[in-house]
């Protein structure tokens, strides 16, 4: 009854397609869309059904006996992790953790919330599927997997990689506050894959536009289900976190036994995402088995032309901005303070909603993670803080140079 009454005060194209979706299933997206809501913007409180996605058994990484970074750089990072609402700050370098600390209820165990820190495990796990044979390659036409596309001349030209280095051509992500608005519909409907399939507006051509876009990582999901033949937590489990020895979680379901959201929602413990970035520091390989392809984290690592900060499912330093965004780079929107470039130009990192990171720094040896909820505005967040705290904090030998730093970019050095 609500789903019609709200279709007839909101006669708008997207409502069009309901009729193919019980009024149940429209009901469960209404009550979403109604909770989503009144959270004022911070997203859902709770996510329900969710799927477990197993992982090993919790073994933690070595601590080191003699940190390589000095006692004041760490105890000042963790301070300021703290004051910002963190959930995990945790550093590790050289094989080893130098600090990991909790706050706010959560300890080594409990799950994080993921939020977008998810979509970089798109990239992992598109990676996994290359090396085992499930996908040929990141070239691949996403059609093969999406065979509704076939014939649709424009969706014909999406490739794999596109659905990681947000150049599918999709409808960007952007604020959406009315219940027909495709956006909602694509994240909290009980259906949102086959939304997302069917109805997602493209407003370019595949490969020519970058902008960020949920839809875009959502669409893993059923690429991965559809090339493996498993499920999505199921090929997670099995394909990646067991076999770097990381804890497993849950992720959320559209419905049960429905489809998983990969653009978001994936919930594990803090040493796990941790472990996935230990894979990238070792270039795809764990315990001296490679688990992703040759150079695949080298093309992880590589911007695109339209935009020189992201790779496949990762952020890259590029040249130096105060201010960087998630959306196209000449969208103001969202952007994130980085009040000088960062220490080291190598960096690359996870970056999710609530200024979630996870710091990779090869040339350093170097990872750092926070994870937790957005900062208080009075305190801010900073995106080069903790790393360039940290990197300047190594206690280096007699004659070792610091790394080179992120460069500016050349207008701003004429200026």
């Amino acid at each position: 009854m609500l789903a019609a009454t709200l279709v007839a005060q909101h006669p708008f194209a997207a409502f069009a397609q309901m009729q193919s979706f019980s009024p149940e299933e429209e009901e469960l997206y209404l009550k979403r869309f109604g909770e989503i809501s009144n959270t004022a913007g911070r997203g859902l409180e709770a996510y329900d059904p969710v799927e477990p996605v197993p992982g090993a058994q919790m073994k933690s990484l070595p601590k080191a006996k003699k940190p390589t970074i000095a006692a004041e750089a760490l105890g000042e990072a963790k301070a300021y992790a703290e004051e910002r609402k963190s959930s995990a700050f945790i550093v590790w370098r050289k094989g080893q953790i130098e600090a990991e600390h909790y706050f706010n209820g959560y300890d080594a165990t409990k799950p994080i919330i993921s939020k977008s820190l998810a979509k970089p495990v798109t990239a992992l796990l598109v990676g996994r599927a290359i090396q085992l044979g499930y996908i040929k390659s990141l070239d691949q036409p996403v059609a093969d997997f999406i065979t509704e596309w076939k014939g649709d001349a424009k969706r014909e030209k999406m490739k794999i990689r596109h659905l990681l280095d947000m150049r599918t051509g999709f409808l960007m992500q952007s604020p959406a506050t009315r219940p027909d608005d495709i956006l909602n519909r694509a994240y909290l409907h009980p259906r949102h894959d086959e939304i997302i399939i069917r109805d997602y507006p493209l407003t370019n051509d595949p490969g020519t536009r970058y902008d960020y876009s949920n839809a875009t990582s959502e669409l893993i999901a059923p690429v991965i289900e559809r090339a493996t033949g498993k499920r999505y937590s199921a090929f997670l489990s099995e394909a990646l976190l067991k076999p770097i020895g990381a804890a497993g979680g849950s992720v959320w379901i559209n419905r049960p036994g429905g489809m998983a959201h990969a653009g978001c929602c994936l919930m594990l413990p803090a040493q796990s995402w941790l472990r996935m970035a230990v894979l990238l520091m070792n270039d795809g390989r764990w315990g001296g088995k490679a688990l992703l392809p040759k150079d695949f984290v080298t093309a992880m690592r590589t911007p695109t032309a339209e935009n020189p900060h992201y790779g496949l499912g990762v952020w890259v330093a590029g040249p130096y901005l105060e201010q960087r965004g998630f959306a196209h780079p000449s969208i103001a929107f969202g952007r994130v303070l980085h009040s000088e470039p960062y220490a080291a130009k190598d960096l690359y990192l996870f970056d999710g909603n609530s200024n979630q990171v996870i710091y990779m720094v090869p040339s350093q040896n170097l990872v750092v993670l926070r994870t937790g909820e957005t900062p208080p505005k009075a305190l801010g967040w900073d995106n080069s803080k903790l790393p360039n705290l940290l990197i300047r904090g190594i206690k280096r030998r007699g004659g070792e140079a610091p790394p080179e730093p992120q460069p500016r970019p050349i207008s701003s050095l004429v200026e």
